[in-house]
């Protein structure tokens, strides 16, 4: 078994040559972008290591090569800035916790490109993330209609969970932290609606196979919580983690989530923040009014 090095833009990637091939063992630097290359010293990179990348903090996308075969255990859990991911989507050996706890991960596209890009890289991402089903965690059939109803299955039962569930459980595992917020059922609830709006909003914004019936259950959970209802979940998903992201505002209006009896008080919530996002909304809303004046001179 021999080792090697080779020096990245801000690190340097370690690597054994086993059996006439190249595998990842580790890496130590400060970089964001890692394209990890096909072959080292005129053999094949097979694969990526136990823990090779293990709580690389500042790591946001990495590239891996066609020739890669597998990944192993834990190989990139808590990179927790990680965004992109790219591999070849065909069968490859996956070991355990492979993407645990990366947080920021929304995409996991094919190395080779082609027809699997589209809304697949974002669904199949969210398998490990939002969905936490590695199960689903499958390149080689991500986008078949299969892999879709699994995906859309695990969205319904996650959708379905009450938002107390798993409370109980919690606080019998930490009770060290008693009357900390986090014990709290009350905040305890909201964040579980906070993961069904998250969840709700990203299969709506890539619906590559929706069904209508789930489309409909989506749309409804997001409605139910705008701004005036009891409890206001999208409304707050939307303003304090997608402030100034217009297509967040742009589906809220779509789906009729800002309304007369609303839109005072969103302004309000709004203050004198995101300035393009308001006038956004303000103008939805003259457009609306204006409709409606015209269907009641109309009527009259």
């Amino acid at each position: 078994m021999e080792t090697r090095e080779q020096a990245t833009e801000r690190g340097r990637l370690r690597f054994e040559i086993v059996s006439e091939t190249a595998v990842v063992t580790g890496y130590e630097g400060r970089d964001a972008d890692l394209v990890i290359p096909g072959e080292v010293g005129g053999y094949p990179m097979v694969w990526i290591g136990k823990k090779a990348f293990l709580s690389c903090k500042t790591l946001r996308k990495i590239s891996l090569p066609e020739s890669l075969a597998g990944i192993g255990d834990w190989a990139f859990a808590y990179c927790a800035g990680l965004e992109s991911v790219t591999l070849p989507y065909r069968r490859l050996e996956i070991g355990q916790g492979i993407l645990k706890e990366c947080t920021a991960l929304s995409r996991i596209q094919d190395c080779r490109g082609g027809e699997k890009d589209g809304d697949v890289p974002f669904l199949l991402a969210a398998t490990v993330g939002i969905l936490d089903a590695a199960y689903l965690f499958d390149p080689e059939n991500a986008g078949t209609d299969q892999w879709i109803a699994g995906v859309d299955a695990r969205v319904a039962d996650r959708m379905a969970l009450a938002d107390n569930e798993g409370f109980s459980k919690m606080l019998l595992c930490g009770e060290e932290d008693c009357g900390s917020r986090d014990t709290d059922v009350g905040y305890y609830m909201e964040q579980k609606r906070r993961g069904k709006v998250r969840l709700a909003m990203l299969r709506l914004f890539h619906d590559y196979g929706l069904q209508d019936d789930l489309r409909e259950e989506l749309t409804g959970y997001l409605l139910a919580h705008v701004k005036g209802c009891e409890s206001e979940e999208t409304w707050r998903v939307i303003l304090e983690e997608h402030g100034d992201e217009r297509p967040y505002y742009e589906l809220l209006t779509k789906l009729g989530g800002v309304s007369g009896e609303n839109f005072q008080a969103m302004m309000e919530d709004m203050g004198e923040r995101h300035a393009e996002m308001k006038a956004y909304l303000m103008r939805y809303h003259d457009g609306q009014r204006k409709k409606e004046d015209a269907f009641a001179q109309f009527e009259l």
